[in-house]
């Protein structure tokens, strides 16, 4: 896969090498190929420090990543998680439960399907069989509630799922409602994602280093997505991958 060659190539003195999982580190069926396992394994033996930043629920990473998370940090949610290898929570960070209650209360126009996570799990309102082919190897599977029903208190995230003019046409709408008490960012074409604001995989790289007294100066990142901007733009070497979201360039 790309991502041996470049982190072969690109890796110099890092102490700290974050790598978005979707699109970057994972392959087309989403699954960690054993070439690029074997590249994370060498860079272990070089002493650089690995953390696996990504949207997806910290539930499905062990299943994701194997034996590789025995010694790896965790940034999920999107840098509304933080874990440690041990699984030790080392940062958290919430929607407002007038946030969320606004988000999952609301008449939006759209016909995109909303989806919640707390740390339980996922939550949707319909069954959405084909948002479950990014999670076949990983088996994290949603549970179908009603959003009236689903309690505003320790919400991570909400994201909505749909054409990308219908997202980008509810993104106005809930930034007209939310303003600066959200953060809201494309994690994929298809996917608008409702944040805490000042939440991304960026700040939460930042909560690591200080916690591991790694400077961002000597990090280095790989990612595609328009979620990975503030990640890839802190750090001493940010790399984006060649089958990138067209927007992050312009960033």
């Amino acid at each position: 896969m790309a991502i041996a060659r470049t982190v072969n190539d690109e890796v110099t003195m890092a102490r700290l090498a974050a790598f978005d999982l979707d699109g970057t580190l994972l392959m087309p069926d989403h699954r960690l190929g054993e070439q690029t396992r074997a590249t994370l394994r060498r860079l272990r033996e070089r002493d650089i420090m690995l953390t696996f930043a990504t949207g997806r629920h910290w539930l499905e990473m062990p299943n994701l990543v194997g034996d590789l998370l025995e010694d790896a940090f965790l940034i999920t949610g999107n840098g509304t998680r933080v874990h440690n290898a041990a699984g030790e929570t080392l940062w958290r960070h919430d929607l407002a439960p007038e946030v969320a209650e606004i988000v999952l209360h609301g008449h939006w126009d759209t016909c995109a399907s909303m989806h919640v996570f707390n740390d339980s799990g996922w939550l949707t309102e319909y069954d959405v069989p084909a948002l479950l082919d990014a999670h076949a190897y990983s088996g994290f599977r949603y549970q179908l509630a009603d959003p009236k029903q689903i309690s505003a208190l320790d919400v991570t995230k909400i994201c909505f799922c749909g054409e990308h003019d219908e997202l980008v046409r509810l993104r106005l709408q809930l930034n007209e409602a939310l303003g600066e008490r959200a953060h809201l960012c494309f994690s994929a074409f298809h996917c608008l994602e409702v944040l805490p604001p000042g939440c991304n995989k960026g700040s939460a790289l930042a909560v690591l280093g200080a916690h591991l007294d790694v400077a961002l100066a000597d990090c280095m990142a790989f990612g595609d997505a328009m979620n990975d901007c503030e990640m890839l733009g802190s750090i001493g070497q940010g790399l984006i991958m060649g089958n990138d979201m067209p927007q992050i360039k312009r960033q």
